[in-house]
């Protein structure tokens, strides 16, 4: 098992001689949840289709839990903006429909009934346990049809969680949700977080590890512990777009009133360091999260005088 829940080692990627991203380098560790914010074209989507293993880089590497992806993987999730789930399925069966795909086969299905009825009733109850985690115990028996856009996504979610990969990518997974919908799958965020505290604290592996893409930086700041910035904005921009802005966020609860003004400074920064075409600097100037991380842990074991 690796110290790293995501790796990303010089991952540079190219469309015939046009650098799309240039010597990407990032570290997750498990149970964070990292934001990626950049302009459209940097390469966001790129990034997380060489993750994801779909389109693999031009050159460098990509690591879940330490093995390198080399194409689709359970060990990666993902969740898109248009939620993927089957019209046909009520919410518990869409949930379970992985597990049932990963642990049967078609022949025990049809020739091993009775042993397959077991399986079915074991994924449809972690299915069912998952729905009541992220808020829908109500809903298990409900098609997709009959739930609202919030609640849809809320079931993608549980799909893509009850897999256990190593990391689960969200891509934009709010961006067509009205703003009441939005804060209530942030809440839910910020709750896997105190869920992940809570493992570290007991000595355990946290479960949910999430790298997310958005455009509202506010949302970015509010839900992750780790906001990343690509951009093609610095001094060696023609070579492609790269990581410009890596650092920590405030840690919200969810209990907590949304008080943006605690990140007004922060959110300035960012939208000056990745999103000001006018703004040339050097690639590492923003790029501190493992220094700032090792500072902070330093103060920790601090002696008190």
């Amino acid at each position: 098992m690796s110290e790293y829940a995501l790796e990303i080692q010089n991952v540079s990627h190219y469309f015939g001689d046009f650098r799309v991203l240039d010597k990407i380098n990032l570290k997750i560790l498990p149970g964070q949840i990292v934001a990626i914010v950049g302009p459209s074209g940097c390469g966001k989507s790129t990034l997380f289709k060489a993750i994801l293993g779909t389109n693999p880089p031009s050159e460098g590497e990509i690591l879940a839990d330490g093995v390198p992806i080399h194409g689709p993987t359970r060990d990666v999730g993902i969740v898109y903006q248009h939620y993927s789930l089957y019209d046909f399925l009520t919410a518990e069966k869409n949930v379970s429909f992985g597990l049932k795909l990963d642990e049967t086969k078609l022949w025990e299905r049809v020739f091993m009934f009775p042993w397959y009825r077991k399986k079915r009733d074991e994924h449809l109850r972690k299915a069912r346990d998952f729905l009541d985690r992220v808020g829908l115990e109500g809903a298990c028996g409900k098609y997709p049809t009959e739930m609202s856009g919030g609640m849809r996504q809320r079931v993608a979610v549980a799909q893509a969680f009850i897999m256990k990969p190593k990391i689960v990518l969200l891509d934009e997974p709010f961006g067509a949700l009205d703003e009441a919908m939005r804060e209530e799958l942030q809440q839910m965020l910020l709750t896997f977080y105190q869920e992940n505290l809570i493992a570290k604290r007991e000595g355990r592996r946290p479960e949910y590890t999430i790298l997310m893409v958005t455009h509202e930086l506010n949302e970015a700041i509010y839900v992750a512990d780790r906001v990343v910035g690509m951009s093609r904005f610095h001094n060696d921009g023609h070579l492609g777009s790269t990581i410009v802005y890596d650092r920590p966020c405030p840690i919200f609860h969810p209990d907590d009133p949304r008080d943006f003004s605690k990140f007004v400074a922060q959110r300035e920064e960012l939208r000056r360091a990745v999103f000001d075409e006018a703004y040339l600097k050097h690639r590492d100037k923003y790029v501190t999260f493992w220094n700032e991380l090792s500072a902070t842990a330093a103060q920790a074991n601090a002696p008190i005088n």
